[in-house]
């Protein structure tokens, strides 16, 4: 009999380089670029002055850190439909392993909304109970060709 691990790797293997339905839009505002200013000690005025950013900076308002944009990866994914809720069954915990690759393509500026797309783009056993995920992640910015950030995002799920 197949382990809850060996049965969610078939069925990921059946989504692999399929898009997923994107995320619900996000907004992300200047109060929580300014805490998250607090949390990194980053107050670059680019992200946190935005009359010295109307003055100096390309973007002429204040934009969001990429660090802070990447971090959202985790809330922006939990708005994304779960299109295989079967391969979730004895699930135990899930974690983040890391990064591949990351990149910034777009500035996020105050008060843009952005959401997440992704897709499956590997999966491998690690283990009799843990199955490593790897999604390509598009956040993408409302109004805007390009990104904000692409990301290639590792996570390890454990099974019962």
């Amino acid at each position: 009999m197949a382990s809850n691990a060996e049965k969610a790797i078939e069925i990921f293997k059946s989504v692999i380089g399929k898009p997923e339905t994107p995320g619900e839009w996000f907004q992300v505002t200047q109060d929580r670029i300014n805490q998250f200013a607090d949390c990194t000690l980053d107050h670059q005025f680019i992200h946190v002055d935005a009359e010295k950013s109307a003055q100096l900076s390309p973007y002429k308002v204040t934009i969001a850190h990429g660090f802070l944009t990447l971090s959202l990866l985790t809330h922006l994914s939990t708005s994304v439909p779960n299109a295989t809720p079967q391969a979730y069954a004895g699930i135990v915990m899930g974690v983040n392993y890391g990064f591949e690759k990351v990149r910034f393509v777009n500035a996020v500026k105050v008060n843009s909304k952005i959401r997440l797309q992704r897709k499956l783009a590997d999966v491998q056993p690690k283990g009799a109970n843990n199955v490593q995920l790897t999604h390509e992640c598009t956040i993408e910015i409302e109004g805007e060709a390009k990104p904000a950030c692409v990301a290639m995002w590792m996570t390890m799920l454990s099974y019962a």
